[in-house]
């Protein structure tokens, strides 16, 4: 069974059950969840996570170095977008613990933040069929050219448009999903073509604007102009 769900929800969840559950954050980096009792991660963070109490794991192949049902709980957070075997991550998460909380980035977000992370790191695109209850998933696209930062994204939208920008899903015994290519082919949008429809917009809507670009519009002819002249 996977559902929609609340990170907020899960997170006092875990806060109510941590002195009774194994937690284990997997991918953790330098953000686990303060409930987890245990982190993985693929780099080698174990004297950061040392300060903080935590038992680091390092994960080095496919296989998760943790026992069959090892975890009541497994929180995973922009983790699977990375992961090349799906299938077989998914079934590790299954074989090492019963529920967990996965996090990932939606089409939308995955197409506007500017960063190597999402541009080339990332290599599978998510949608949650709210019907089947099923999450699909398709090879990374891209349909609209990256154009903001991760602290644009942190600082602003993520707290304001976090609903449209990431996927939280709760997950228990099973985690239904489907390989399907449920994108439209369309032509992509970029950041050149937004920004001269935006300008062409403000420039409609205040005439004191028109007038300023049309005199530096102006102001460059002539100097072109000018220079040419020599």
């Amino acid at each position: 069974m996977i559902n929609r769900t609340s990170k907020e929800h899960v997170l006092k969840t875990l806060k109510q059950n941590q002195n009774s559950w194994k937690i284990l954050d997997i991918g953790c980096n330098f953000s686990a969840v303060e409930y987890a009792q245990t982190v993985a991660d693929i780099q080698d963070f174990s004297k950061f996570y040392k300060e903080k109490n935590k038992e680091f794991v390092l994960i080095k192949n496919k296989n998760l170095p943790f026992a069959d049902n090892q975890f009541d709980f497994v929180f995973a957070s922009h983790v699977i977008e990375h992961v090349e075997d799906i299938s077989y991550f998914i079934s590790e998460l299954k074989r090492i613990s019963k529920k967990g909380y996965i996090e990932l980035p939606s089409i939308l977000e995955d197409n506007l933040v500017l960063s190597k992370n999402s541009s080339e790191d990332h290599k599978w695109i998510f949608q949650f069929d709210d019907v089947e209850k099923v999450l699909l998933i398709e090879k990374k696209k891209e349909f609209i050219e990256p154009f903001i930062t991760h602290g644009v994204l942190f600082e602003s939208w993520r707290k304001n448009f976090r609903s449209s920008l990431v996927l939280e899903l709760y997950w228990e015994d099973e985690i239904n999903y489907e390989f399907k290519n449920f994108t439209t082919q369309v032509k992509k949008s970029y950041f050149y073509s937004i920004i001269k429809k935006y300008l062409s917009y403000i420039i409609r809507k205040n005439k004191i604007i028109s007038l300023l670009v049309l005199i530096i519009f102006s102001l460059i002819v002539f100097i072109l102009n000018k220079f040419n002249s020599f």
